[in-house]
């Protein structure tokens, strides 16, 4: 399978040449390479696909069979991929945010009903049914191994993305997509129809979710230092009782080492442990008094700008104390 790119940043290549961590890294500080696009890692069992922002890895799918998907968190995507793969194939494609919101989507979301007697291998006639439809959103075209994406607005073709280059008119290119196009053939063209994609989600970042997790770890640590013996256990009991209108406490609980990460935007995540933490510090106050307010000021001083870059001292139910 084979996506749209605008500019190639590293070929496809035998992931065995390349190390997938130093790469990342690379995006990161190298100018050239901060840009929106893909990494493809095509390993035996799976197909993965980083998502990068500005050379910021963002989000992450997988797929064992190239139809099916599923949302990864970041730091599960990067671990699947081994240091020194014996196989493998590995790309680095930049490309339009537009097109990352529409890739991911369109893996992650169902797609919408054809009607039932529309040919989806006759190109004109479903470019038909879309204009008179006055279909805002995507049409995903899989043909020839290169996944298409063209954007409609009132059922009009206004851009398209495609994995192949090519010259020509923006019809003639989507046209081009179904010539030959019949069902049974070897890489038989499939057509499915999305609405109009929102913003690529961007996950809290495998930093912020493990400076969380010792955040937590250090306020009940230090709520059992200052005489509160029950502190494990009433945060946990906090934990449960919230899981529900903050699903992302899943997967922090304090009993099980090592856990996954959860997949959740920055914003939700915050949210849920400010939620969190004030339960906690409401129903755990400590022997000596200390305030929770307080409290918090000193067990974040470390890590304070990245706290504060996430949102976490708005979360509060308490202003820390400076």
């Amino acid at each position: 399978m084979r996506f749209p790119h605008e500019r190639v940043l590293l070929h496809r290549t035998r992931l065995a040449y390349v190390h997938l961590r130093n790469l990342l890294t690379d995006a990161k500080r190298d100018r050239s390479a901060r840009v929106w696009g893909y990494v493809a890692v095509w390993l035996p069992e799976q197909l993965l696909l980083l998502y990068l922002q500005k050379g910021e890895v963002v989000n992450a799918t997988s797929s064992a069979d190239g139809k099916r998907f599923r949302t990864l968190p970041i730091s599960e995507a990067i671990a699947l991929v081994p240091s020194a793969a014996e196989f493998g194939e590995i790309c680095f494609h930049e490309a339009d945010d537009e097109q990352l919101a529409t890739m991911y989507w369109s893996q992650v979301l169902e797609p919408l009903p054809w009607p039932s007697e529309l040919n989806l291998h006759d190109g004109a006639g479903l470019f038909a049914f879309l204009h008179g439809t006055m279909h805002d959103g995507v049409l995903e075209v899989l043909a020839g191994g290169g996944m298409n994406y063209v954007i409609l607005r009132n059922g009009r073709v206004v851009r398209g993305f495609f994995a192949d280059l090519g010259a020509g008119s923006l019809d003639a290119r989507c046209a081009a997509l179904f010539l030959g196009a019949r069902p049974g053939a070897e890489h038989a063209t499939v057509a499915r129809l999305w609405p109009m994609p929102t913003a690529l989600p961007v996950q809290a970042a495998p930093a912020l979710i493990h400076a969380y997790r010792e955040l937590i770890a250090s306020v009940v640590k230090q709520l059992k230092a200052d005489g509160v013996d029950g502190a494990p256990a009433l945060a946990e009991h906090a934990r449960q009782n919230m899981i529900r209108s903050h699903p992302a406490l899943e997967r922090f609980s304090l009993a099980i080492p090592n856990q996954r990460d959860p997949v959740a935007e920055t914003a939700v995540l915050t949210a849920a442990i400010g939620a969190w933490l004030g339960e906690l510090l409401s129903a755990a106050a400590p022997v000596g008094g200390t305030s929770p307010s307080r409290m918090i000021a000193e067990l974040t001083r470390d890590r304070r700008h990245m706290f504060q870059s996430a949102g976490l001292f708005n979360a509060l139910p308490w202003k820390p104390e400076s």
